[in-house]
């Protein structure tokens, strides 16, 4: 069953879609009318955590109107995310302009058009210093308001030779110019359309990759330029991770709902069934097109589907990459009929909290040693504390600790916890209301860490409540607040996992489709 030319033609189309290039057309499954709404006539945000398809939506939408009237504008920030301010949004400007006909001077035409004239200027701008001393000479004439009237044509020149040279010298700053620009550089933009059927989309993808303190004005820069034009602003970015909106003095940046539309690829732990639904559609999805008549399904045994969607916290391409792994860890192991749970959480090993731990520290910034210190607390508090896989934050403390719920909202979109469930009640008696998480699965499933008590949130109790949740222990955001105002040492994640017991003869949860109430 799992070494068949069907299933092999599956892999190898899966792998062939790990990595999204603007120069391939990806595979996209669509589900829930999310690609026509992505395509509207409207300024928008796209939210996703990393492999929830945001690239891949980006690409197949530019690919599918290539041949349409449409002009579609790629810009991956990653080649330009080293950029300062406001360099970087210069180089988004030339993205856009040099992307528009006719934006490259022909040689043998004299003059220049508009369209012209600003990819020079903006070229010449970004190699500039950020702040310049600038000099300007001001004339005025030594014979204070006389003419020459009555004067000699000699005694005119000497008069004129006269008149005295003021150097005035001040601080130009690039910023400033554009700013100044703003409104030419629309009347460019507006000038591209004028006759009213033709569209421009520009596409930012990766936008969490600039530097968050500048996040607010360079979304605010190319909104205000897009806005009541033919252009349409798409902004692909990760939720916790993006600034788009600061005050200081006056709000710059963008306001969902108001300024933008949002869109959210996120599936979450919270409705898990419909998670897992969505996953394994996709899955069949892309089996519809390796092999008409493929059954995804088919390849699992009845508790391994289910594992798979635990294993993935939910992320498409974390399920297709532990789907792919397990199937070929299964064949090395002979076992050739279906995938079992055991390969599939062996698979999701392989993708371990370490390589996501690994992401914090090239990608996070100065938030990077708050996020490792907090991860780190949130283990040795679950696995050796309380020796339970979730933990719930009480809703309370959430205004009291912004900075702390913050990091903790990071954590989840690094993909290291999973939000289960956002508005819940806890057991013992303890009063208000809590938000509940658990840790990746990666962590704890392979190999099994002894006397850790599994929470089974995908199950239900009789009365439809997602089982042991409420029985979760409380982790306080003030306990994270005060280990971060510390400086007390700490072990590290991996010391900490490691540190526990393997339980060599555990028994894998049940993962069973649960039965009907």
């Amino acid at each position: 069953m799992l070494i068949n030319q069907e299933v092999n033609k599956l892999r190898n189309l899966i792998k062939n879609s790990f990595r999204v290039r603007a120069n391939h057309d990806p595979i996209y499954v669509d589900f829930g009318g999310g690609f026509q709404r992505f395509s509207s006539q409207q300024h928008q945000v796209l939210f996703g955590r990393r492999g929830s398809g945001k690239s891949c939506l980006l690409i197949h939408f530019m690919k599918e109107n290539e041949k349409s009237k449409s002009k579609i504008i790629y810009i991956g920030i990653d080649e330009i995310k080293k950029l300062g301010f406001p360099d970087i949004l210069i180089r988004l400007l030339l993205s856009i302009f040099e992307e528009m006909p006719r934006a490259e001077k022909k040689k043998w035409v004299p003059w220049s058009s508009p369209l012209q004239k600003t990819v020079r200027e903006l070229r010449l701008l970004l190699d500039e210093p950020e702040t310049a001393q600038t000099s300007r000479t001001d004339s005025a004439s030594s014979d204070a308001g006389a003419g020459f009237e009555g004067k000699s044509p000699i005694s005119a020149k000497i008069s004129r030779q006269r008149e005295t040279e003021t150097v005035k010298e001040f601080t130009s700053k690039k910023l400033d110019q554009i700013e100044r620009h703003l409104q030419d550089y629309k009347k460019v933009l507006k000038s591209i359309h004028k006759d009213g059927n033709t569209k421009s989309f520009v596409l930012v993808d990766d936008f969490y990759l600039i530097n968050r303190e500048i996040q607010p004005d360079v979304a605010d820069y190319l909104h205000r330029l897009c806005r009541d034009t033919d252009f349409y602003l798409k902004i692909a970015t990760i939720r916790h991770r993006t600034s788009l909106r600061k005050h200081n003095g006056q709000t710059i940046g963008l306001e969902l709902t108001q300024d933008v539309e949002e869109i959210s690829l996120d599936k979450t732990f919270e409705n898990f069934e419909a998670t897992h639904n969505y996953l394994h559609a996709m899955l069949q999805g892309m089996a519809d097109r390796a092999w008409p008549g493929l059954q995804a399904a088919s390849l699992f045994n009845p508790d391994a589907s289910r594992a798979l969607s635990l294993a993935s916290g939910g992320v498409p391409r974390d399920f297709l990459n532990i789907f792919v792994d397990a199937i070929d860890l299964a064949v090395q192991a002979g076992k050739t009929d279906r995938v079992t749970p055991t390969f599939v959480y062996k698979a999701s090993s392989l993708h371990s909290y370490k390589s996501k731990l690994a992401n914090i520290k090239e990608e996070a910034g100065v938030d990077s040693p708050d996020l490792e210190r907090l991860y780190s607390d949130l283990l040795a508090f679950c696995l050796k504390e309380k020796r339970k896989t979730a933990f719930l934050i009480r809703r309370d403390e959430v205004q009291q600790f912004p900075y702390e719920h913050e990091l903790l909202q990071q954590l989840m979109d690094f993909k290291l916890i999973h939000i289960i469930d956002q508005n819940t009640s806890a057991a013992s008696g303890r009063s208000g209301r809590y938000a509940a998480y658990t840790l990746d699965f990666s962590i704890f499933m392979e190999p099994r860490l002894r006397n850790i008590e599994i929470v089974e949130f995908w199950k239900t109790d009789q009365q439809r409540r997602p089982v042991g949740i409420r029985e979760s222990p409380e982790y306080s955001l003030r306990r994270a607040h005060d280990l971060l105002s510390g400086e007390s040492v700490q072990a590290n994640a991996e010391d900490i996992v490691e540190s526990i017991d393997i339980d060599q003869n555990a028994v894998l949860p049940d993962t069973s489709e649960p039965a009907p109430i």
